[in-house]
């Protein structure tokens, strides 16, 4: 888990090809006048869907992992938060590969507060659960860079 200033994204290039051109798209690209959508980066390899949705109490919120691709987690407007723990910490109640994704269960090691400026990067080692309020259920624009890592 990487957890930065959108700004700041630079500092960690090298650590995958498709990271660099996400991080390459996300400083060349400004978030602010974003519409929810998909826009492609590098094919499958590297692309960003974009979300507009109300934030919800954590009992209510999906617990995922990918073995193959990482996310890059910003919020545009709004806030929430992102509780994230080790996969090594956490059940795996099932499993699509076609989908790269895993649902989970388990407990959150550490809850990160998403806002505009902030990103999250979680990794496949990460079980992120995503759309958890950060207070009242509030209206939040997200950016979500899917990003392969993996070796499919």
């Amino acid at each position: 888990m990487i957890y930065t200033e959108i700004s700041k994204l630079g500092n960690y290039r090298g650590i995958g090809t498709y990271l660099d051109l996400a991080i390459e798209y996300l400083v060349s690209h400004p978030l602010d006048e974003i519409v929810a959508g998909h826009y492609e980066i590098d094919g499958t390899k590297a692309y960003m869907n974009v979300f507009d949705y109300e934030t919800i109490p954590e009992e209510e919120c999906f617990f995922e992992a990918h073995e193959n691709y990482a996310d890059i987690h910003m919020t545009v407007t709004g806030e929430e938060l992102v509780g994230v723990s080790d996969i090594s910490k956490v059940t795996v109640k099932s499993l699509d590969r076609d989908a790269d994704l895993m649902e989970i269960e388990g407990p959150v090691e550490h809850y990160m507060k998403l806002s505009p400026g902030k990103a999250l990067i979680t990794l496949p080692e990460d079980a992120h659960k995503v759309k958890l309020s950060a207070g009242p259920p509030a209206p939040v624009k997200k950016a979500v860079v899917k990003v392969f890592m993996g070796s499919r």
